[in-house]
């Protein structure tokens, strides 16, 4: 089941791990693990954070799945060079969010950081 709600805990994390995304995209740019690697790692648990600050869910397992497709989707796209096809000006904000080039690497990451999310929450469902 699915409530609307608003959690202040969620949504302060949210903003501290878009911060962070910020701070790589930009500060740390140049640190090549740090770019190619933790933000995508990181970009799934904000995406988390996200969902809980807005939405109840009771069974963390399928928000995790559905925000594992949804990276892959979102990366999957940039193999089609979606953002150029929308029309998106190299360098715009939406052009550097949505990004165009796929990698398998960067799947990776985003399984690196829900399997993170699951070892770290647990579901609220009983069994």
């Amino acid at each position: 089941m699915i409530r609307l709600t608003f959690s202040l805990k969620y949504f302060l994390l949210s903003i501290l791990l878009f911060f962070i995304e910020v701070l790589i995209a930009t500060i740390f740019r140049d640190v090549f693990f740090v770019r190619a690697y933790l933000g995508d790692v990181i970009v799934v648990i904000l995406l988390y954070t996200l969902v809980k600050s807005f939405v109840i869910i009771k069974d963390n397992r399928k928000l995790i799945l559905g925000i594992f497709i949804f990276s892959c989707t979102i990366e999957w796209a940039q193999y089609f060079h979606i953002a150029d096809k929308l029309g998106f000006p190299p360098g715009s904000i939406m052009y550097i969010i949505i990004g165009n080039s796929f990698s398998w690497v960067d799947i990776a990451c985003y399984a690196a950081g829900c399997l993170l999310l699951l070892t770290f929450t647990k579901s609220e469902t009983t069994v």
